[in-house]
Parts: C-alpha cells; structure tokens; sequence
C-alpha cells in the first residue's frame, strides 16, 4: 500500500497491517497516533520509536509471534511471510551451522525463557550464531535491551515493506 492509502486507511484496518510488523498490544494505535506521516521515513521512524519504548510484557508478546532462528516457516499469515523473507539466507546454511543453531536456540531459550531473536535480513547463518553466542552471555537486562533493539530494527523493516 502507499503511504498516501495508510494515512487514510480506516483505523481498523491500518491497525490490522501494523499488527502484522508488530504483535505489541499498544504498538498499532500508538504508531496511528501520529498520522499522517510525510513520508515512509517518517513513519519507520515512529515505528521503530514506539518499539523501543515498549514495556517488556509487550516486547514478550511480539517475541511470541516470531519463529525461533533456523525453523522452516510455515503459514500464509503476514507474519510468517515476513519471517520466511527475512531469513532467506537460512536456505543456504550448512547442517553444521543449522544444528548450532538448534542448540543454541534450546541454550538461549533456557537462560532467558524466549525466544532469540535478531534481525535475520541482511546477515548470514553464520554470523546470527555468532551473535546468538555472544548475547547468551548477557544479563538480563543487558539482553532485555538487545531484544527490544532487535524488535525495533525488524519492526522498521515490515512498516517499510508495507508502504513500499
């Protein structure tokens, strides 16, 4: 859609396709708030803003929506189309990098009891495991941060698609 249609979509509807960027419950009236935008920039911009400004019980309802790292995405939804995109450079892993990554995953969903997430787009297999050991040696808080940052990179990336 053009930004020129977001701007005017009806609010439900505009909701529903930001939903689809991000499942924090307060993310999508948050972000319509600020319609209209004067560009996409303006609009990825207040996106990835509201993001970071997300409580945690939010940010853990927008990780519950995103497939682990390495798992084949199934589904039609927007989300899962999205996940499929943005972690096409998973087709080309080799087993040993996939099965790190399994096990990481299973290492870092037991230290921080969600999933790892990361901004898939534009980085290889390799260096997603790479970031996926170094942050299971982070604190929580210190993680808590990271993921949230992850969120609002990924978050600015679908809201870009979506006026693009």
């Amino acid at each position: 859609m053009a930004l020129d249609d977001f701007n005017a979509e009806q609010p439900e509807r505009a909701a529903a396709a930001l939903r689809a960027c991000n499942a924090a419950p307060s993310f999508p009236g948050t972000v319509l708030a600020g319609r209209p935008f004067a560009d996409a920039d303006a609009l990825v911009a207040r996106a990835e803003e509201v993001t970071r400004a997300l409580p945690w019980d939010e940010v853990a309802t927008a990780l519950a929506a995103h497939p682990r790292i390495g798992d084949r995405v199934t589904g039609s939804s927007a989300e899962a189309q999205a996940s499929r995109r943005e972690q096409s450079s998973m087709s080309s892993a080799d087993e040993e990098v996939r099965t790190a990554l399994l096990e990481g995953n299973r290492a870092y969903e037991e230290r921080f009891d969600h999933v790892f997430l990361i901004r898939a787009a534009g980085r290889s297999p390799a260096e997603m495991l790479a970031e996926l050991r170094r942050r299971l040696g982070n604190e929580e808080a210190a993680e808590r941060a990271e993921v949230t940052e992850q969120l609002a990179q990924i978050t600015g990336l679908r809201v870009r698609g979506l006026v693009s």
